[in-house]
């Protein structure tokens, strides 16, 4: 009786081979798919992505075929290993998934919660305290000249002012040589000029002519010989008004007399050396002056 028997090279040729080999035959096919995988690898390095990934998962089942069929309880095993997405049910929590594997499951992203910022805000706060003045900045440029504006109002007339002084009259002279008489009175004439406005005082006769009438203020300095009389008058004309006086001493000093007089117009001031019992002399040498008089106007005759 003549029984069908499949091709050399069919799946079921190898399948009977492979059930009659027993156990050391199926670790010589397992090691020709590694070896084949082996070479498959180096081949699919160099092949595109998407054509790397259809030929592992055809040579996977021509794989599976060459394999010797499990027992029903690894089939079994495998079927509850196994994730189908065919079969509707969820993955186990611990299977995880690549971004390029066909069939993966887009989770949806979950929107960011809003926080109205109009809830938390709170009540306007008090004002506070001005902080310190800053530096001040560096000085600018002066800026151009603007244009000229329009002419003022005139201005109202101004309080009436003081009456200037309109009248001088001062003077100031000295004397070097030394003067002394025992026997008649002597003017004393001065040598040296220091002030003479106007040429008031007449340096030839010793004697100041009031031009400008007033009061006068005057002043006569002198310096006395040591063992003799200093006897000298202020005189207003012919009249004698005050006297510089020193009594006889063994040392020389210095003597001063001042008033005020009321002079009118062409009153005439000088100094007089006095006559008497005894040598009446005043100092001075040529090359200090140790005699001076001095006068000027305080007030004009027609001031009020």
């Amino acid at each position: 009786m003549s029984t069908h028997q499949p091709p050399p090279n069919s799946p079921g040729h190898l399948h009977r081979v492979s059930r009659k080999m027993g156990s050391h035959g199926q670790g010589l096919v397992l090691g020709c798919c590694l070896l084949l995988a082996f070479t498959c690898g180096l081949v699919l390095s160099h092949v595109p992505r998407d054509q790397r990934e259809q030929q592992e998962q055809q040579e996977q089942e021509e794989a599976q075929e060459l394999l010797p069929p499990l027992d029903h309880d690894k089939r079994n095993e495998e079927k509850h290993e196994k994730y189908s997405p065919s079969q509707g049910g969820e993955p186990p929590a611990s299977r995880c998934f690549r971004c390029c594997d066909p069939g993966t499951p887009v989770y949806q992203a979950i929107p960011a919660p809003q926080i109205n910022i109009t809830i938390l805000k709170g009540e306007k706060g008090d004002r506070g305290d001005r902080g310190l003045q800053g530096k001040y900045g560096k000085t600018g440029s002066v800026g151009a000249r603007g244009h000229m504006g329009p002419k003022g109002q005139k201005g109202s007339v101004g309080a009436p002012g003081d009456r200037c002084k309109n009248h001088y009259a001062a003077f100031s002279v000295g004397r070097k040589k030394p003067l002394h008489s025992s026997d008649y009175y002597q003017t004393v004439v001065f040598d040296t000029e220091f002030v003479n406005l106007y040429g008031h005082f007449n340096m030839f006769t010793g004697r100041f002519y009031c031009y400008v009438p007033g009061i006068y203020f005057f002043s006569l300095n002198v310096h006395t010989w040591n063992q003799k009389e200093t006897y000298l008058h202020i005189m207003r004309n012919a009249e004698e008004v005050v006297i510089l006086y020193a009594q006889v001493s063994d040392r020389s000093i210095m003597q001063s007399q001042s008033l005020m007089l009321e002079l009118q117009e062409q009153d005439e001031v000088w100094v007089r050396l006095f006559k008497g019992e005894r040598e009446n002399a005043i100092f001075s040498d040529e090359f200090d002056t140790y005699i001076t008089f001095s006068g000027y106007l305080v007030k004009h005759a027609s001031e009020p």
